[in-house]
């Protein structure tokens, strides 16, 4: 083994960020994760210059975002413009880019925490710089933030409930603190990874003791569909298969207020009244909100994924938005959420005056890119109270899923993870619950193909439907738990955390002078 790494520290990196991919879903082997953090800390320690570890953080990165990510060739499956052998070099290539952010942290780590051996002072430069990347990562070019390290400690949900008070992108500068701390036991330097575990043991103690208390007994149920209808069965004839699997799974009414809630993007006929008479094919768009209406009671609200379109001067359609609409048993649109994060390459193709001649399209079908939304926003809907929105991948980005100004009692997080594999959706359903512990708020999720899924507001599952099966949960309304400090901080807890992991770091530093 120290041949290897002498003669082929790349591929050592390359090696340790593959397995340091497997401490997330579906494997969950995160003690894994930890070695592989650990691995590459020691060998950017060894790099004789910045440039070779730089170069053995982007090694690291290309490794752990291409086995994370292999969800993502699943994408190019569902659509006939381009081969679906180039989901395999997307996939590539998107970890090529993403390694950047792993190889700015090392090589930050070795420019100012380095010394003759590893100590405190590394390993707290090193988690600094390991939070701003992966804040970066969530912003620059709109944001990839999808698997931040702090998601591997969900199997540990006490730790995992830090991120109620530091976010994740902080708890994932713990768990590189502590990966990093591994180095230094055989120093004998016991102060620092002692310390931190007893840190984490007290969090996971104290965080066990602090959840979401249950459900009363009169709240409102909810009834989460999940028809099991694949991507491949989704088109434009295939409306009454998806409408028919739907119905199959919405229950039938009763005494107490039902919020009915189906996945994203399900319902092609239009809802909306005013579009001209060609675009409903001989339909009414108050027929087609009938047919959904009559499945509820009278004090039932149905959300469902659905894609209206938008026109110009002309009478053209111009332009289209994923929303959620919300009808209540008169067949009326009660309300009406567009989503703001919008999908590259998915549901619009950045710089197209480029792309487009090279023979790339988006993968969501149509001919033009969706319209996006405001942001965040909360919908009062009577009956249920506030109810924020988040639409599939836009659950993926700590901090900035909740109306600041009129926080929701729960979240409803539609997605069509159809698109993503096996590993794919077990991944996004591990961020949503780490949304939840953040805000101190349950989410809802419904798919087309799962996994479906309710989850408290401490980030535990209350219940779920497996992947690629057809079932629905119907469950009371769980309660929220009061702001958490992530939710008044957001993300400026996560820069408190690195500065204070620098400021301590200076401190070592100088004390060791």
């Amino acid at each position: 083994m120290p041949a290897l790494l002498s003669r082929r520290p790349a591929l050592v990196a390359l090696i340790l960020g593959a397995i340091a991919a497997t401490g997330f879903a579906p494997l969950q082997l995160w003690p894994l994760t930890l070695v592989g953090l650990a691995g590459l800390a020691a060998l950017v320690q060894r790099a004789d210059t910045g440039r070779r570890a730089a170069w053995l953080g982007w090694c690291w990165g290309a490794g752990h975002f291409t086995i994370n990510n292999n969800w993502f060739q699943h994408a190019f499956d569902f659509q006939d413009k381009m081969p679906p052998v180039l989901g395999y070099f997307a996939a590539v290539g998107l970890a090529l880019y993403l390694a950047i952010f792993p190889m700015a942290a090392a090589g930050i780590g070795w420019r100012f925490g380095r010394g003759a051996r590893p100590d405190a002072g590394y390993a707290l430069v090193f988690a600094a710089a390991w939070i701003a990347s992966e804040y970066l990562r969530s912003v620059l070019f709109s944001g990839y933030a999808w698997d931040p390290i702090g998601v591997i400690w969900l199997p540990v949900i006490g730790v995992a409930r830090l991120s109620a008070w530091i976010g994740t992108y902080a708890l994932s500068g713990v768990t590189v603190l502590a990966a990093v701390s591994l180095l230094l036991l055989p120093q004998r330097r016991w102060r620092l990874p002692a310390g931190l575990l007893a840190l984490l043991v007290v969090a996971a103690v104290s965080a066990l003791w602090t959840q979401a208390p249950a459900a009363r007994p009169d709240a409102p149920l909810l009834r989460v569909v999940q028809p099991n209808v694949g991507q491949d069965a989704r088109g434009e004839g295939d409306q009454e298969v998806m409408l028919a699997a739907l119905i199959r799974q919405s229950g039938t009414p009763g005494p107490r207020p039902r919020l009915v809630l189906w996945p994203e993007g399900v319902i092609r006929d239009y809802l909306e009244s005013g579009y001209p008479r060609w675009i409903y094919f001989g339909q009414s768009p108050l027929f087609n909100r009938w047919r959904l209406a009559r499945l509820l009671g009278p004090r039932d609200v149905l959300m469902t994924g659905h894609t209206p379109l938008r026109f110009d001067a002309k009478g053209d359609v111009a332009g289209a938005s994923n929303s959620v609409f919300a009808l209540d048993a008169r067949a009326r649109i009660v309300g009406r959420y567009d989503k703001a994060h919008l999908v590259p390459f998915g549901e619009y193709l950045p710089v197209p005056w480029l792309l487009r001649p090279l023979g790339l399209a988006r993968l969501v079908p149509g001919d033009f890119d969706f319209d996006d939304g405001p942001g965040p926003r909360t919908l009062t809907i009577p009956g249920f109270g506030a109810i924020g929105f988040q639409i599939c991948y836009e659950i993926i980005f700590s901090g900035r899923t909740v109306d600041e100004a009129h926080r929701p009692a729960i979240l409803f997080n539609p997605s069509t993870d159809a698109w993503f594999g096996r590993w794919g959706p077990p991944q996004h359903l591990a961020q949503a619950r780490m949304r939840a512990i953040e805000e101190g708020l349950p989410i809802v999720r419904s798919t087309p193909t799962g996994i479906s899924a309710v989850i408290a507001a401490d980030g535990r599952l209350l219940a779920t439907v497996p992947h690629e099966t057809a079932g629905a949960i119907e469950l009371p309304m769980p309660p929220a738990l009061p702001p958490t400090l992530f939710s008044r901080l957001g993300n400026f807890a996560a820069l408190i955390v690195a500065l204070g992991f620098a400021a301590a770091a200076i401190a070592i530093r100088r004390r060791a002078r």
